[in-house]
């Protein structure tokens, strides 16, 4: 989205705007946000630069306070906050969204997206707008999209890395406590082993799973630090679950509508800023794994035509929106040859 000139440097200076009096006093209109990553994580970054922007464009009538580190409550509670107008605005995963309106776990699908061009081809295009549509139902607005990179596997020494679908066979891959992953982990001819995030570091270490997944970040030095005891890293990409910026339906409809088309606005532009600020994370990570981790890259397709059973049992509810994805990808996929 092209930014407003008049706007633009509050992206750089990091400045936000205060309110002025403008010869009568006018006081303004304060939303705020909950955010449950750190201060200087990337949509943390993407919050307060919507925060900036939105004071900037409407000449300091709306300003967003930013609520970091879970302040406000976990995911969950913050969602249900949100509904119910205690918060405002709130930046949310799409999985636990879907606690709330069951359309936005299509997203969590394994392989849903093969391409990160493709998945930005999905949320920025029609069905990416559709699905934020959809969360009215769930007394939410969406209002724009966060990048939170992709979920690749990791694998110890012992195990070797994995370079293709065959390569799975037999190793246990430590998963979250959720139906689809571990219907994924079974489908790649895996066995799934669902353990406590904490106790994923001693498991690798003592070889007691072959190996784990999650984003680089979280993989690396600024993370849990598992490249030390899972040094082969596959990008396969079997998740690339968006972060949401939602505002709540009844705080939505005290707006008016050139507050709304603010407040839109802004989440939009800020979008920009958070891709920028988790590119640069990951690039950082990747900087700092070279000589400490081994990288691998595999054809996330031939991974994604394994996930047949997987679409057929938890699929069901998203109607034709699985094909519709698949069919947009498959555009991206031609238009970029």
């Amino acid at each position: 989205m092209k930014i407003n000139s008049k706007v633009a440097c509050f992206f750089t200076t990091g400045i936000a705007l205060t309110a002025m009096a403008t010869g009568t006093a006018c006081a303004a209109t304060t939303l705020t946000l909950s955010d449950d990553q750190p201060p200087n994580y990337p949509t943390v970054q993407g919050d307060k630069a919507m925060a900036r922007y939105l004071s900037a464009i409407s000449n300091g009538q709306m300003t967003i306070k930013v609520y970091p580190n879970g302040q406000l409550g976990s995911e969950q509670s913050v969602g249900e906050q949100v509904q119910s107008g205690a918060i405002d605005m709130a930046r949310i995963n799409a999985a636990p969204l879907a606690n709330f309106d069951s359309k936005m776990g299509v997203l969590s699908l394994p392989y849903i997206f093969t391409s990160k061009q493709g998945e930005w081809r999905v949320l920025n295009g029609p069905i990416g707008h559709k699905l934020l549509q959809s969360l009215k139902s769930a007394k939410m607005v969406g209002l724009a999209y966060y990048d939170s990179g992709q979920r690749s596997f990791y694998t110890t020494k012992k195990a070797g890395p994995i370079k293709s679908i065959n390569d799975l066979k037999g190793m246990r891959i430590r998963v979250q406590k959720s139906k689809p992953m571990i219907a994924m982990i079974k489908a790649l001819g895996a066995t799934p082993v669902p353990m406590s995030y904490g106790n994923v570091y001693s498991a690798l270490q003592n070889n007691a799973i072959s190996g784990a997944e999650n984003n680089i970040p979280s993989y690396g030095p600024y993370g849990v630090r598992h490249y030390e005891v899972a040094p082969n890293y596959t990008f396969d990409s079997h998740s690339r679950v968006p972060e949401v910026v939602v505002v709540g339906l009844n705080t939505w409809k005290k707006l008016s509508s050139q507050q709304q088309a603010w407040l839109q606005e802004a989440a939009l532009a800020s979008e920009a800023v958070e891709e920028t600020a988790w590119q640069q994370l990951v690039q950082r990570t990747r900087n700092k794994l070279k000589g400490k981790a081994n990288f691998y890259h595999v054809d996330a397709a031939k991974f994604q035509q394994a996930m047949g059973p997987v679409y057929k049992k938890y699929g069901k509810e998203y109607g034709s929106l699985i094909q519709e994805i698949k069919n947009a990808e498959k555009e991206s996929s031609q238009e970029s040859k």
